[in-house]
């Protein structure tokens, strides 16, 4: 796989170190059982999969370098590079500009905007209706276009799915960039609809079924489903995709249910004249990351610490995975990790940070998981670590530890 350029201070000391010896010792990515720093009155579990992707480093490269060459013109980003605070605020310092948020509202007006412009398309990818108006312009979107090739290959198999006859269904949040980018390219291609979770699939199950009326879909559905989508004919064929950062089970559950609605409706006999068998679009960092959460939640803890962006989709889906299993703490920096009485962090269902008091346990021997996503830097990981280590006093230094580890 090839190695991306990007800025020394999100390297990490102790992190990287780690992520090597693993590569070294596990070539092929079989061994998924977390790597545990054990200091006596305090062991960590590292989980073999977490931190920057391919489709991040490979956005990060092209937007530093860009800045560095050049220097002398106006650059923007379309919106937020990746989910996460730490790497947007950081182009902000070196003058990038963000023209939307993201939801997609204008941060800045288009008429600021002039063909010597540069803009940078975020690793989300876009919609077509953007990339119109920055041809207008006269600015290429392809120029400085960071859209991760895993998202590139959902557009290619909904394309594929609808040259096929299927209606495409999206499994994704709707106000995502990515999902916004996915549906504006699939839609001309064919009839598409986004789902958000199983819940919502449910519905449109008994709407296959007949269970639920056309005009209960129309209503229910309201902003996710393409122009003069047609209820009575366009879910008589359909295929799954997905957002590349969902949740894997969930999106093989919609999967499941709506090929068994299929069934039941059709016939088995019938099925692939109704239901794309569709390999799963995730990208696989995604479900690397996450099949290593379910091997790290293998372990008895006393909570986690899951580190990134709080918008970041994939961070938030590996929060959950912990929240069902222990006190999980979402924190996007070090400095959220305020002492060890108390800590500041983000809870995903109020969307607001809480602070919550003695989260570390008083105890002989505290076992604490600790992962992050997929946009975020190993350096802030290790600050977090270094940090809870120092609330341990008279314990052996990381690196100390990690020399002896390391020894292959």
């Amino acid at each position: 796989m090839k190695k991306f350029e990007i800025p020394s201070f999100y390297r990490s000391s102790i992190i990287s170190r780690i992520k090597q010896y693993r590569k070294l010792t596990d070539t092929k990515k079989n061994d998924l059982k977390p790597f545990v720093l054990d200091f006596g009155t305090v062991m960590f579990f590292i989980p073999r999969h977490f931190g920057f992707c391919y489709g991040v480093e490979n956005a990060i490269e092209i937007a530093y370098k860009t800045i560095e060459s050049n220097s002398n013109k106006n650059i923007y980003l379309l919106s937020e590079m990746i989910h996460n605070p730490g790497v947007n605020n950081d182009l902000k310092d070196r003058g990038i500009r963000f023209i939307l948020d993201t939801l997609g509202n204008n941060l800045i007006d288009w008429t600021e905007i002039k063909k010597d412009d540069i803009v940078i398309i975020p690793a989300f990818g876009t919609t077509l209706e953007i990339e119109a108006k920055l041809k207008e312009i006269g600015i290429s979107a392809y120029q400085y276009n960071t859209t991760c090739p895993f998202v590139e290959k959902v557009w290619n198999r909904s394309s594929q799915l609808a040259d096929a006859g299927y209606t495409i269904v999206i499994h994704g949040k709707h106000l995502h960039e990515e999902t916004r980018a996915t549906f504006s390219h699939s839609k001309i291609h064919g009839p598409s609809l986004i789902v958000r979770d199983l819940r919502e699939t449910k519905f449109l199950s008994k709407v296959i079924s007949e269970e639920k009326s056309k005009s209960e879909f129309y209503s229910f559905f309201s902003g996710k489903y393409s122009e003069n989508f047609n209820a009575d004919k366009d879910l008589e064929k359909i295929g799954v995709v997905n957002q590349t950062t969902m949740l894997a089970t969930e999106t093989q559950e919609i999967a499941d249910l709506l090929k068994s609605t299929m069934i039941n409706k059709y016939g088995k006999e019938l099925l692939k004249f109704h239901f794309a068998d569709t390999r799963d679009t995730l990208c696989y960092a995604t479900y690397d990351n996450q099949e290593a959460t379910y091997e790290l939640l293998k372990n008895s803890a006393d909570f986690a610490v899951v580190v990134g962006g709080y918008n970041s989709s994939n961070t938030s889906h590996i929060v959950e995975l912990c929240e069902a299993k222990l006190p999980t703490y979402f924190v996007s920096s070090a400095e959220k990790v305020i002492s060890r009485k108390l800590i500041k962090h983000y809870n995903i269902l109020s969307k607001a940070e809480i602070l919550t008091e003695d989260y570390i346990p008083n105890k002989d021997k505290v076992k604490i998981l600790i992962t992050s996503g997929a946009s975020c830097p190993d350096s802030v990981v290790d600050e977090i670590l270094t940090k809870l280590h120092s609330f341990f006093p008279n314990i052996q230094s990381i690196q100390e530890l990690l020399n002896e580890k390391l020894k292959l």
